[in-house]
């Protein structure tokens, strides 16, 4: 295992320091196929998979919901996730393992990364093909961190190394992974470099989730569009993300005062606009528990 260690760190920081400054560190981490649309949602509260699997599975059916995003939660036995996912599977709904912390955006939260993704070598191993996450999907958001404003650089330097060793593991396992970006995120580069560190991003996942939490079309558009754009180009994907909760940033963060109906309206129109864009995926919701809220208003 990887030990949290003063030196280790720091050489491995310097090391990253060095690759993020010369070519932006592309991995080559080849794209695995998406269905052509997707309709995606977040369940953080994984213990609901075993007290109301199938109120999930009605609200995603009569939302159109195909993908689900759920997150690993050890004190959850692996028979639950087996007997959710073979149902989700069944009814054309695929379920991607999700976990995330801003500190994995750090190297000492590397240890962390690695006993998760053994957790999903050893889950994958043991399940039949029914029962298997059909992806990886990360929200690492190191931008929350104090280091973030005090030392920027070395922030994303060490952000970059664990995105490189999730993306080379995921590689590995074959396994499609998708990361959640803000997409404010193309008004920073790289260490040492030009390369913005959106654009870094999309090239090491196989599809990122852009955060574009605005409650109009054009705005949410106008967020996301640069990073269709180069997705596009890149010939990766990216599912737009969209806001349920209530923010404390202001109501035009999220859907939260208009409704579940506001919303779809919203949403078609901006569907409308991104077709343009081969890279363009479907829309994610944030996140399952308080959407679902919102639909029984």
């Amino acid at each position: 295992m990887w030990k949290k260690t003063g030196r280790v760190a720091a050489v491995l920081l310097a090391a990253v320091i060095m690759a993020g400054s010369m070519t932006g560190g592309a991995v080559d981490v080849e794209a695995t196929a998406y269905s052509s649309k997707q309709t995606g949602t977040w369940l953080w509260d994984t213990t609901q998979i075993k007290s109301e699997p199938d109120k999930i599975l009605d609200f995603a059916e009569a939302q159109g919901i195909n993908a689900i995003y759920l997150q690993i939660n050890r004190d959850v036995a692996v028979p639950y996730y087996k007997d959710f996912i073979s149902k989700a599977t069944a009814e054309g709904i695929e379920v991607q393992i999700l976990d995330g912390r801003a500190s994995w955006g750090l190297l000492s939260g590397r240890e962390g990364l690695m006993s998760f993704v053994e957790w999903i070598e050893a889950y994958q191993n043991g399940a039949e093909e029914n029962e298997r996450f059909s992806g990886i999907h990360v929200d690492i958001e190191p931008h929350v961190l104090a280091e973030w404003k005090s030392d920027r650089d070395s922030v994303v330097a060490q952000w970059q190394s664990n995105v490189t060793y999730l993306t080379n593991e995921a590689k590995r396992m074959e396994m499609k992974i998708t990361a959640d970006i803000p997409f404010w995120l193309d008004n920073y580069t790289v260490p040492g470099g030009d390369m913005k560190i959106s654009s870094w991003m999309i090239r090491q996942f196989d599809a990122v989730a852009v955060m574009a939490y605005r409650d109009t079309a054009s705005a949410i558009y106008n967020a996301a569009a640069s990073e269709l754009k180069e997705a596009s180009e890149l010939g990766k994907k990216v599912s737009i993300a969209v806001e349920t909760n209530r923010s404390s940033e202001g109501n035009f963060i999220t859907f939260y005062e208009e409704g579940c109906e506001y919303m779809r309206q919203e949403m078609q129109e901006f569907e409308q606009m991104a077709s343009e864009h081969d890279s363009y995926i479907g829309i994610s919701v944030h996140d399952y528990g308080n959407w679902s809220k919102l639909a029984s208003r």
